[in-house]
């Protein structure tokens, strides 16, 4: 074997390791990635050729986690790893989107990467080692690609920036972001912020780019010392000079012209189909079985940079608008009797349906990774059916855009839910129109929608998509606010960001072209600024700050704690108790120990059900005081009298002598039986073994000329301690040893 090592110093004292040539040699290229005890293995395959016909780039990054790594079982009946988390589905994407604009634009040929984490021991996170992973396993190959690039997740940790945090540090910081990059440029963002300023993420780009040039130095070394420093050869496209310059001339000023029109999408989309159907009429059906794909793939040309031109030189952009402004804005809420709470928001062509769900504590998310086991209680679930751009065909399931518009939506909403708010909050954002960042939509629908629901959020949250037209390597660009679809299509940037009017929460960026220089970046995000504070202003002029009172079908909640001690008691034997205050008031009732201590939640559809389960968990917790009158139950009958159960758990001795003022021979000769309801007061509680001693005579008025009756003589005790003793005192309760409580 001709095992080769590459290290990479962190600075903090930990080091990362890429090896190849031991694991997985049939691939294409293959690496292990380590740090700590956090190992990876990457593959990439690529095939020989394209398939015919194929015109774009068929790569598949896939990410996996296995169980093992952690020395966990996975859940269900197969105990086997399952389809990809939502956390797998993300990372993912996080390298697809890195690697994707650096193939070369004429290589077709399918290319699977493959990264598995085989190793964890829950502290180091492993996402932010997968585009490194991916990258190298392409540099010890020899497939083409213009790289390395590196990923790495920066945190801001009290005021100080760390390079790929720990778990544990993660948990304090107020800036998560993972970044992407080349050696020179950056070509991915992503993170969630507590309300940032722009100069701060800008900062933290920075520190990722730095550690991501270390990244890329070694990776090429590792690419010369295993000798791929010279890639493959490969044919993917056969092109007609001719019929390329035929369609510029032919089609070029028609497209321009209907690209400075300023029309509707559908209309503007009807127009160009009908320039490139019109130039298609001069060929018989049998030259454009030959021709017809090349003719397509050299209009979309056509179209690009007549769209470029007309931004770039007059300023001009499909629907007419100039470069800062923002699409019209309309805003509804309380549009839906049934939801907790609903919203749509319409900006342009694009339009979110958001409703809102209030649940309790039994509709939290149980997430079950192989590194992260635990409850969620906010949920944004995004849907993007194809009628939302008028296509015609079904709707299979959710795919993994549908994971990444709504994860990017989650972290724009989630730092504004209140902590400890009692309820479990869903968000479902359905889009019924698409022109231009949907997931902005929904932020921007979200919010009003939590709003809308009563929910209190701490600030309303907006959101905006930015685009870039750029050329001469960045020396004439121009960016643009709001972005349509075919902008982001055509363009070299898709750049979302939220926030409040403080700062940022959240950022997607993805870069088409080989990078972004920081002086690009630093004007998206002052104008991407603009135009988030105007959506907002939107926003807030329909509905300035959270309804003052839930829907009326809303769930209520209370929440309470109680000492650690009460829980089995508030639960019961096998939860008959628990279950049984449920069935009585109609209420539901969670209860699990956080902190040392109990914390109940109970839920129902109105407040006499809440009132009335808090009431009887509340009796169960009391702390029984002497003196203290009790509404209880006889539970049991003795000759030397009764047990009541005064409180819930808690049965007392009210003894023979203690139930009416006249003296009773035997406990039925008052009249009480099992079952009936009885008034006690509680008089006595015994330090040593904690019993509880009842009276009932005590609350009946005393009889005129009452007379204490004397206590019976005990005959003296006989040597040896062996004289007669009477069956049953009037003090004792019963026989010596007997259960007088």
């Amino acid at each position: 074997m001709n095992v080769i090592n590459k290290t990479i110093e962190l600075g903090d004292g930990r080091t990362i390791t890429i090896e190849t040539g031991k694991l997985a040699k049939q691939a294409d290229g293959a690496v292990t990635v380590r740090m700590g005890d956090t190992v990876l293995l990457a593959t990439v395959c690529g095939a020989k050729d394209a398939a015919p016909g194929v015109d774009f780039m068929p790569l598949q990054v896939d990410y996996k986690e296995k169980f093992s790594a952690f020395g966990r079982f996975p859940g269900g009946f197969t105990r086997r790893e399952g389809k990809a988390s939502d956390y797998e589905v993300l990372t993912s994407r996080l390298v697809d989107r890195v690697l994707r604009p650096l193939f070369p634009d004429d290589y077709h040929a399918e290319v699977f990467v493959n990264i598995i984490l085989f190793s964890s021991d829950g502290k180091d996170m492993p996402d932010a080692l997968a585009g490194l992973a991916a990258s190298a396993a392409l540099a010890v190959s020899d497939i083409p690609f213009n790289g390395p690039i590196s990923e790495v997740r920066v945190a801001r940790i009290d005021g100080e920036f760390v390079v790929n945090p720990t778990f544990s540090q993660l948990e304090k910081a107020d800036l998560d972001i993972m970044v992407g990059a080349t050696a020179d440029n950056i070509m991915m963002v992503e993170g969630e912020m507590d309300e940032v300023q722009e100069a701060d993420m800008l900062e933290a780009i920075k520190v990722a780019h730095e550690a991501i040039k270390d990244h890329c130095r070694v990776q090429q070394e590792l690419s010369e010392a295993c000798g791929k420093t010279v890639k493959r050869e490969y044919n993917h496209e056969e092109n007609d000079e001719d019929l390329r310059a035929a369609v510029r001339e032919a089609c070029y000023d028609k497209v321009y012209s209907v690209a400075v029109s300023g029309s509707a999408k559908q209309e503007r989309s009807d127009a160009f189909g009908a320039i490139k159907n019109d130039f298609k009429t001069q060929y018989t059906e049998e030259e454009l079985e030959k021709k017809g794909a090349l003719i397509d793939r050299y209009y979309h040309d056509v179209e690009k940079e007549a769209m470029r031109r007309a931004i770039l030189d007059e300023g001009k952009r499909l629907d007419g608008r100039k470069t800062t402004e923002i699409r019209p804005i309309w805003v509804e809420t309380d549009c839906l009797p049934g939801p907790h709470g609903a919203a749509i928001f319409t900006r342009g062509e694009t339009q979110s349906l958001s409703t809102v769900t209030l649940g309790t504590k039994n509709d939290e998310k149980i997430v079950d990774d192989a590194l992260v086991h635990g409850k969620e209680r906010f949920l944004l679930h995004y849907n993007f059916p194809p009628f939302s751009t008028g296509e015609a065909r079904p709707q299979r399931g959710v795919g993994r855009r549908e994971i990444g518009h709504g994860n990017l939506a989650h972290r724009a909403l989630k730092r504004m839910i209140p902590d400890h708010y009692p309820y479990v909050v869903r968000i479902i954002s359905d889009i019924l129109e698409s022109n231009g960042s949907s997931s902005m939509a929904t932020v921007c629908a979200g919010t009003l929608a939590l709003m809308d629901a009563g929910v209190p959020m701490r600030k309303p949250v907006s959101g905006i998509a930015m685009g870039l037209i750029s050329e001469n390597k960045g020396t004439n660009f121009a960016v643009l606010s709001d972005i349509l679809g075919d902008e982001d299509h055509l363009g070299d940037m898709d750049f979302k960001v939220t926030g409040t009017k403080d700062g940022i929460t959240a950022t997607q960026m993805d870069i088409k072209v080989d990078g972004l220089s920081y002086e690009i970046l630093e004007r998206a995000l002052a104008q991407a600024k603009e135009g988030r504070l105007h959506i907002l202003g939107k926003i807030t002029d329909v509905m300035p700050e959270p309804r003052a009172e839930l829907k009326p079908h809303a769930p209520r909640i209370e929440t309470f704690t109680v000492g650690k001690e009460f829980i089995g008691a508030i639960i019961g034997p096998g939860g008959k108790i628990i279950q049984g205050i449920q069935e009585k008031t109609g209420a539901t009732i969670s209860i699990e120990e956080v902190d040392n201590k109990g914390v109940i939640e109970i839920s129902g559809t109105n407040k006499e059900s809440i009132d009335a389960a808090m009431k009887a968990i509340k009796a169960i917790v009391a702390i029984p005081e002497v003196g203290e009158v009790y509404e209880g139950k006889i539970s049991s009958i003795m000759p030397y009298g009764a047990f009541v159960e005064f409180m819930p758990g808690k049965d007392g001795l009210l003894h023979i002598s203690e139930i009416d003022w006249k003296r009773l021979d035997t406990v039925e000769e008052s009249g009480l039986q099992e079952g009936d309801p009885v008034t006690v007061k509680l008089v006595d509680i015994d330090p040593k073994t904690g019993k509880f001693k009842l009276s009932r005579k005590v609350l009946m008025p005393k009889p005129e000329g009452y007379v204490e009756p004397e206590r019976p003589q005990r005959p003296p005790r006989q040597n040896g301690g062996g004289g007669n003793r009477p069956s049953y005192n009037r003090d004792g309760g019963g026989r010596r040893g007997g259960n007088n409580n």
